[in-house]
């Protein structure tokens, strides 16, 4: 589902297909890495279904796509860059398949936007970063995962550190008026994602 989908994107640019075909390589290599165990393919593939549903709300379907597949394509847990540096590996890669300049722009600053995930102007940003967030509304046993895989790839801090900072980020959720930005997801995961945290900061 997410090799044809990324092939049938790049082949509204491209009619390279071996180019093509390493270009999914190198997403395929970068999202199966053995560091990773939250930001992987299975990421992209809930992004994906979370937001075909609304694809007619979404104005250029292209861009959110080419944002889907790099947002987290660069991604160190000991960095605090990954966001410019996926960003950076996209605009380089579109430019190579000659997609248009508003698209590779577009694109950028989506992928910049999941840094801090504030409200934007663009609407189709807001629906990405909510459906980013998705995971945070879903049924307690799959946050549960999401939570200890995430705790997977900052093994490399004691409990001491990790929680510490984990619930400073949590709390910070909490915090805001809204969790979601735009109504779809609001309605559609805002209760839960309140209850899941609020659950995860009590078990820290």
């Amino acid at each position: 589902m997410l090799k044809n989908t990324f092939l049938n994107l790049l082949a509204s640019y491209s009619n390279d297909n071996n180019f093509n075909i390493l270009l999914w390589q190198e997403i395929e290599e970068h999202y199966t890495s053995k560091k990773r165990h939250y930001h992987t393919l299975e990421h992209l593939e809930n992004l994906l279904f979370q937001l075909t549903p609304i694809r007619t709300k979404i104005s250029h379907w292209n861009t959110i796509l080419f944002t889907l597949f790099y947002h987290d394509i660069i991604y160190n847990s000991l960095k605090n860059n990954n966001e410019e540096k996926s960003a950076e590996l996209a605009a380089k890669r579109m430019k190579q398949l000659s997609v248009p300049k508003e698209i590779i722009e577009n694109c950028y600053s989506q992928i910049l936007a999941t840094k801090s995930h504030k409200t934007s102007e663009d609407s189709n940003t807001n629906y990405f970063t909510d459906a980013d967030l998705s995971i945070l509304g879903q049924n307690w046993e799959v946050y549960t995962q999401y939570y200890k895989n995430v705790r997977k790839e900052y093994a490399f801090y004691p409990n001491i550190v990790y929680n510490s900072g984990r619930k400073k980020a949590l709390q910070h959720f909490l915090t805001m008026k809204n969790i979601f930005k735009t109504e779809y997801f609001h309605q559609k995961f805002e209760e839960t994602a309140r209850k899941n945290i609020q659950k995860e900061i009590e078990l820290l």
